[in-house]
């Protein structure tokens, strides 16, 4: 059963504290350019997943090898410090220019990638907390990138929690891919990283889509797509963010009319498992997005099994968007769907 709720606040968006997210590509991709890791990920055309689904197509964003980092994750917290380092690389190489700098954050694995690969190529140190429930494999990879790992806690909110302190005792850079009450220019440079993903999609499809499916965990990445694609196509498409039904963050919060805490189980969505929106996020989607849906996590997994079986081989996380589509979103037969396919599988 996929619990659904229609958007009361659609164009006028929730009145919270925060900024609106960017809805601009144009400088995340005056960096990449400058970076030789970067090129577009694929759009691709799913003519067996429409079948399934009872659509008329699904192209599917491809970011599993984005930047050699396995999510599109990579876009975020790299473009943040990228954009630090143009700042005081003045007189100074761009590998050296954030010397001495640390920066400190919490992740279920990809973000916490991308600080440790931007920090790295930028001169400076990555500290990662992660939650006893994070797989281990992601902490080996942190660790690969020259990252030091730390585990506190059994949630992704007490990992964070452990993140802020340090950073106010060491005086490190808390890099958060979510956002609170005076802590938003950070994370709102990690959400407009996400933009280009938005934009690629944009300029590969051959006709607007008539129904976007975006995943969410704190909702950066939904709230950049969702961003972009208004400004891109206006209203005509509809925007449908799906959360799990142990973590219905944004979903609780646009029912309340406010930002709220949710609560749940542990889910097998693990990069979506965050029981508190990121502000900027709910702001954004509020405004921009039509429909808000919770699938399960036996939904999640059956739909990553079909995925696989496609050729799409990715986690429940990285999958929820079409797995709502294939647990029985009903978006009619004409209907053109556009999905993220936002992360690899664990064992890649």
């Amino acid at each position: 059963m996929i619990d659904r709720c229609d958007n009361p606040w659609r164009g006028q968006g929730l009145a919270i504290d925060a900024p609106w997210p960017c809805d601009d590509a144009g400088a995340v991709g005056q960096l990449l350019a400058l970076c030789p890791a970067h090129a577009p990920t694929p759009l691709r055309d799913c003519p067996d997943l429409a079948r399934r689904a009872g659509v008329a197509r699904v192209h599917v964003k491809d970011e599993r090898g984005r930047m050699g980092l396995g999510s599109f994750k990579a876009l975020g917290a790299a473009h943040a410090i990228a954009r630090e380092a143009a700042t005081a690389a003045e007189g100074a190489g761009w590998d050296k220019a954030l010397t001495g700098r640390t920066y400190v954050t919490a992740s279920a694995g990809n973000h916490g990638l991308s600080v440790a690969a931007g920090a790295r190529l930028f001169g400076a140190r990555a500290v990662i907390y992660l939650a006893d429930t994070v797989p281990q494999a992601f902490a080996a990879r942190l660790e690969a990138k020259g990252a030091k790992v730390m585990r506190e806690g059994a949630t992704y909110e007490d990992s964070m929690a452990a993140a802020e302190s340090a950073a106010q005792a060491q005086g490190w850079t808390l890099l958060s891919d979510s956002s609170w009450p005076g802590y938003t220019d950070l994370p709102g440079l990690v959400m407009e990283g996400y933009l280009q993903l938005a934009a690629e999609a944009a300029d590969q499809i051959d006709a607007a889509p008539t129904h976007i499916l975006l995943q969410a965990g704190v909702g950066g990445m939904a709230a950049a797509v969702a961003a972009l694609a208004r400004a891109r196509w206006g209203d005509a498409p509809q925007i449908i963010v799906v959360e799990p039904a142990a973590a219905p963050a944004l979903i609780d919060s646009i029912r309340a009319g406010q930002l709220v805490d949710s609560q749940g189980p542990v889910s097998n969505m693990g990069r979506l498992d965050c029981k508190t929106a990121s502000m900027i996020a709910l702001k954004g989607l509020s405004r921009d997005a039509d429909v808000f849906v919770t699938i399960t996590d036996d939904q999640a997994a059956a739909g990553a099994a079909i995925l696989a079986d496609g050729g799409l081989a990715t986690t429940p996380s990285g999958g929820a968007g079409l797995s709502a589509l294939l647990a029985g979103l009903d978006l009619g037969p004409e209907a053109r769907v556009l999905a993220i396919l936002s992360e690899g599988p664990e064992d890649a």
